[in-house]
């Protein structure tokens, strides 16, 4: 009887969903795309996830930076973990690069680039940003070695007390490092080009005790620490490095919609993290907001909430509605 119903079931959905295609496309299978389809899924609703590969977590070694993680959590570890409990609740996840999306009818068309397409009612970019990072020698086994370290925010705790510095365009540089002061006494800030700093920026490092250096000529790692070679032939060796060379929010798609960016190009969202285009919602680090998981796995939560109250009502059927269906399927033989 169990595999009769599952029959039923199976039949329906596939039927609903040539139809209609799919409640809602995430794009994207970071820490906020997957909550959102963990929500979705759990919400009973149709979705695919199509995910390019390149989450910006999977740079992360150790972090103790997220919620429920004391020991810390490896961003490796943390997307399987968050992949395993999504497909647990039945959550297709497709690899793939979504090229063009477009409005269709009251819904989306998304298509990769090898062609295959998706058609859904809503659609949730968490697209997140890729990170320019700096030219150097051995930079992944700097990032695994905590020599280079992306966020201050998550782990400005773990630099405590070390030499610090932090390299980029001056002004950019220095506010960095300023909030980094927080950690450590020793921060530096290390000019990526011949631009002078401005005199406020000049003034605070000067205020808090932060060296600004002149351009360096390279940047490699030894092994143990980061080493600076200015053009005087000098150089500097500190224990953590900060790049701060900017990032590139991955919002092409939804700009090409008409969807309203910030001066980073990151997407400006409404309260329930819709853009400006009518069921096209961004969550995670290509929404213009503090670039955190905790941050994306709210966002995830609040958008998949929403899309589901948007969606038609989707009670469960009652079992006298399914035990009519099921007589009117043919009876089984007997077995001999």
């Amino acid at each position: 009887m169990a595999e009769r119903h599952d029959v039923i079931e199976a039949s329906r959905t596939e039927a609903s969903a040539a139809e209609t295609g799919l409640d809602c496309l995430v794009i994207g299978a970071g820490p906020a795309g997957l909550t959102a389809a963990t929500y979705l899924a759990r919400f009973h609703r149709r979705i695919v996830v199509v995910d390019a590969g390149n989450s910006r977590a999977r740079w992360i070694p150790t972090s103790h930076n997220v919620p429920g993680f004391p020991f810390g959590v490896a961003g490796p570890q943390l997307l399987e973990k968050l992949r395993v409990q999504a497909e647990g609740y039945g959550v297709e996840i497709v690899s793939g690069h979504v090229a063009r999306l477009e409005r269709e009818d009251e819904g989306f068309l998304a298509t990769a680039d090898d062609g295959s397409a998706w058609r859904a009612r809503f659609v949730i970019l968490a697209t997140g940003v890729v990170d320019r990072m700096p030219s150097m020698r051995g930079l992944e086994d700097a990032i695994a070695r905590n020599v280079v370290r992306l966020c201050a925010v998550c782990d400005g705790y773990e630099a405590s007390d070390e030499r610090i510095a932090v390299y980029g365009p001056a002004d950019e540089a220095i506010r960095h490092a300023l909030f980094l002061r927080t950690f450590s006494r020793q921060v530096t800030a290390v000019r990526l080009d011949d631009d002078e700093p401005s005199a406020d920026c000049a003034a605070a490092a000067r205020d808090a005790g932060i060296a600004v250096l002149p351009r360096a000529a390279s940047l490699r790692h030894d092994g143990q620490c980061c080493v600076f070679a200015l053009a005087d032939g000098s150089e500097h060796r500190y224990d953590t490095v900060y790049p701060v060379l900017g990032s590139e929010a991955q919002s092409r798609l939804a700009a090409a919609l008409g969807a309203a960016v910030d001066d980073n190009d990151e997407l400006i969202v409404d309260g329930a993290l819709q853009t400006g285009v009518d069921g096209l919602y961004a969550i995670g680090d290509v929404v213009s907001a503090l670039n955190q998981i905790s941050v994306a796995v709210g966002h995830a939560a609040i958008a998949a909430s929403a899309i589901h109250k948007r969606l038609p009502r989707n009670f469960r059927e009652d079992e006298a509605s399914q035990s009519e269906t099921a007589a009117d399927l043919p009876t089984p033989a007997p077995e001999a």
